[in-house]
Order: C-alpha cells, then structure tokens, then sequence
C-alpha cells in the first residue's frame, strides 16, 4: 500500500534536511519527504517554484502533507499549490503543526499506512506535546 507523502518547507536548506533525516531515521525510510529549503542563489527564504517542484516529486494517490517552518512560508507554499496541475495525484494539504515535531508525528503516522486527514490531525497534535513539565 502507498503512504501519504510529505514536503518540508524551510527557510534554511539544512534545517530542513535535518527535520528530514531525522523523520527518515524514525520511519526507516518508509516515507517519501522532500524538502523546499532556502532561495535557488542558497540564501534564506522560500522559493513557491521549488516548494512546486518538491510536491510534484513525492505527491502519489494517498497525498501530500506539507509542513512549513514559519509563517512567511505559508504564502509560498499556497502560491505552489495553486500552480499544482488537476488530477495528478491525490490531495495536498498544509498543515499548521509545528515544523520538527509535527514532521516526526506525520511520518511515523503515515508509516503506518494512515489516511491524509489522519497524518495531518497526528501533526496537528503535536502542537499539545509538553516537553517539559511543570
């Protein structure tokens, strides 16, 4: 069975590499992530271009979960979904979970063959994770 696909969108390349590697690590790979890190010149920033060309990579039937690192990538990431072509695969959504623990919540969901809407409420429920108590 195919699992539900994620793209990571940074403003810093290796910062989302590294949220990459380490959801790869905890899925053993089972998940297909690509990642939209920083401007084509290699500065920081969002580039919609490349965030279209990361989901038309990993985007299959069961769909695409996208997580953006800080608010300003939402737009760029909004533009590349608006530019995605009709009925090439399955849904794209864009999730508001936090950026490396919603990625780690969403991979291993999806590694267990979960649908798109149950990888995004797992991202989305990190948001209530505590990591330190009291």
């Amino acid at each position: 069975m195919a699992t539900v696909s994620m793209v990571l969108v940074s403003h810093s390349r290796q910062l989302a590499e590294g949220v990459r590697e380490l959801a790869a690590q905890m899925t053993q790979g089972k998940v297909k992530i690509a990642v939209a890190g920083g401007t084509a010149d290699g500065r920081l920033g969002t580039d919609a271009t490349a965030i279209l060309g990361a989901i038309e990579e990993v985007r299959g039937l069961e769909g695409v979960l996208v997580l953006v690192d800080l608010g300003s990538a939402v737009l760029s990431t909004q533009m590349a979904i608006e530019q995605l072509p009709d009925g090439n695969g399955g849904r794209v959504l864009l999730s508001n979970a936090p950026f490396v623990e919603g990625a780690v919540i969403a991979a291993v969901e999806a590694s267990i063959d979960s649908d798109l809407d149950a990888v995004a409420a797992a991202a989305l429920g990190a948001r209530e994770m505590e990591k330190v108590s009291g």
